[in-house]
């Protein structure tokens, strides 16, 4: 009778040790799944990750900022640069070797979108950055929600922009290298499913 007592308390304390380590692991777990749900929707066809630039020190741009001179604009720094390539191979890990990729003509767009190794880069103007020049917000984003309405989105699609335009477009607010995972609609409307945060 002792050996029965003496089992059923160590089958009850393990259960209970398993279901503290359970409740314990769960968020991380659920977050990890949600953030794998997000790239098989992003290889599925129909979505867009909006995002944005690697790391690059400071705000906005120099006043004598020039879109065809890099030396006057606010670049990515070397940790962004290495920030870039790790984005890229989270997309090879997670099943996406290329994809569309276009970029803001800022340079540090530019250099961002070239360094995921996703594929060949192309400027979208759509994407350009209004943090200078807020008149532009609106009848810009409208002029970006079309495009992404026009695109047949048959393979990932990867757009690399600014705080600003992701903000304007989503209402998410992104970080260095942040991804936000976008699904379009039949009527070309589109809506957030979530969002892949970068270290």
């Amino acid at each position: 009778m002792k050996g029965l007592l003496n089992d059923l308390l160590k089958r009850t304390l393990m259960s209970i040790a398993l279901i503290s380590g359970y409740l314990f692991l769960s968020p991380f777990a659920f977050a990890n799944e949600n953030e794998a749900s997000l790239w098989s929707a992003l290889r599925s066809g129909g979505h867009v990750a909006l995002m944005r630039h690697a790391l690059a020190p400071g705000t906005g741009d120099p006043p004598e900022f020039s879109i065809v001179d890099c030396g006057t604009q606010r670049n990515i720094s070397e940790e962004g640069r290495l920030q870039a390539k790790r984005i890229g191979d989270r997309f090879r890990a997670n099943g996406i070797e290329s994809a569309s990729v276009y970029s803001s003509q800022w340079c540090r767009c530019v250099d961002t979108a070239e360094l995921l190794g996703l594929g060949p880069v192309r400027e979208l103007p759509a994407l350009n950055s209004f943090y200078l020049d807020f008149e532009r917000r609106q009848p810009q984003t409208q002029k970006l929600q079309e495009w992404i309405a026009s695109q047949n989105l048959k393979e990932p699609m990867v757009l690399v922009t600014h705080q600003v335009n992701i903000s304007a477009l989503t209402n998410v607010y992104t970080n260095s290298g942040e991804m936000v995972i976008v699904r379009r609609n039949d009527s070309g409307e589109i809506a957030v499913i979530g969002n892949i945060e970068i270290d």
